[in-house]
């Protein structure tokens, strides 16, 4: 449906900083949500002057099919009513706030056995917490935005799907060739990857040699292919969750 469905605008996403727009897309009277952010609307950055964000979205989602985890939407990418872009399909969230897995929590109500991140205070000068909760899946989602190098893993960007999965979005800025690292999900630094998650990046190894290695190429340059490959080697040789590199920010700005 993402691939071949006939797109139909529903609005725009205002607070995206880059034209994301919301619309359903359509294929033999079945009908879905998407977002469908076309290059046309990309703003350039300096520090990410290859390839296209658009590109790095839906290479985001090959990375995750490769692992099985299936963290990442479907992602294509395909022709729109704006041009080529990535067309991801929609999430609807939980609305239940105790469904949240990150984000701010007083620090006199973190649920037991969540990883504090940072402190910090409101205006009027009480105490709250940037924390995760101790998931699986989450930690998943830790050594996945190590593989890709996720400039910007904020809470806002882990939804909680009704149908009861974590899944990731807004993968425009990862696969520098640079350490860019920022990202929420810091607590487990230091732990042994667990052999399921070790075999899983093992056979991620495998595939960047073979068909995912291919079908990046029409995503991503080069140097950003290897250096992902880098940073899969760096993960299985050392086996553990890493821990920030000092001198640069770790976490992304704003967190949530």
């Amino acid at each position: 449906m993402l691939t071949d469905g006939e797109i139909e605008l529903e609005g725009r996403l205002r607070d995206a900083s880059n034209t994301t727009l919301r619309a359903f897309v359509t294929l033999e009277n079945v009908s879905v949500r998407c977002v469908y952010k076309p290059m046309s609307g990309e703003r350039p950055l300096w520090d990410f002057p290859d390839g296209t964000l658009a590109g790095r979205e839906v290479a985001a989602y090959e990375v995750s099919e490769a692992t099985g985890w299936d963290l990442v939407p479907p992602t294509v990418m395909r022709d729109g009513p704006l041009g080529l872009g990535a067309c991801q399909l929609w999430v609807d969230e939980v609305t239940d706030e105790t469904a949240t897995r990150v984000g701010f929590v007083r620090a006199d109500a973190l649920p037991q056995g969540w990883h504090t991140i940072a402190g910090t205070q409101d205006d009027d000068g009480e105490a709250y917490l940037l924390a995760h909760a101790d998931d699986p899946v989450l930690a998943r989602m830790a050594l996945f935005d190590v593989v890709v190098n996720n400039a910007d893993r904020k809470g806002g960007h882990v939804l909680s799907g009704q149908d009861g999965a974590l899944r990731g979005i807004d993968h425009g800025v990862c696969f520098h060739v640079d350490d860019k690292l920022r990202t929420v999900l810091w607590g487990w630094i230091g732990q042994p990857v667990p052999d399921a998650d070790m075999a899983a990046l093992a056979e991620l190894r495998q595939a960047l040699d073979g068909a995912l290695g291919l079908r990046l190429c029409d995503l991503l340059a080069a140097d950003e292919i290897q250096a992902t490959t880098t940073r899969v080697d760096r993960l299985l040789a050392a086996g553990v969750f890493p821990a920030p590199r000092p001198g640069r920010p770790a976490v992304p700005w704003p967190p949530v």
